[in-house]
């Protein structure tokens, strides 16, 4: 399956929820929940916000890096994963999901 398909795959299982709708981040395909952008598919890879500790972790064990948007600065709570099953992406961007939620709800 190809990063697309993969990601409209995680569009169309995330979509139903509540307050989530699709975005443009960094001019590639996303999800928000409420205003903010937790999920965007940027050069075949899923791009997910999550805890500066929880992005750490998949960097460490070699399941993601930190994403770059191109200007050579990596971004601390975004993390870049390569095509893999279609339950690790939608178990990332749902967990992203309820990450990015979770900071609107305390704003």
């Amino acid at each position: 399956m190809t990063a697309d398909e993969l990601f409209e795959t995680v569009v169309a299982s995330l979509i139903t929820q509540p307050a989530v709708t699709t975005a443009k981040m960094f001019g590639s395909p996303g999800l928000r929940v409420g205003k903010k952008v937790f999920a965007c598919l940027v050069k075949g890879k899923l791009v997910v916000k999550l805890s500066q500790e929880r992005v750490g972790a998949l960097v460490a064990a070699g399941e993601a890096e930190r994403f770059d948007p191109g200007m050579g600065r990596l971004m601390k709570e975004w993390a870049a994963i390569a095509p893999r099953s279609t339950d690790a992406w939608l178990g990332l961007a749902q967990e992203s999901r309820e990450f990015v939620a979770g900071i609107a709800a305390r704003v």
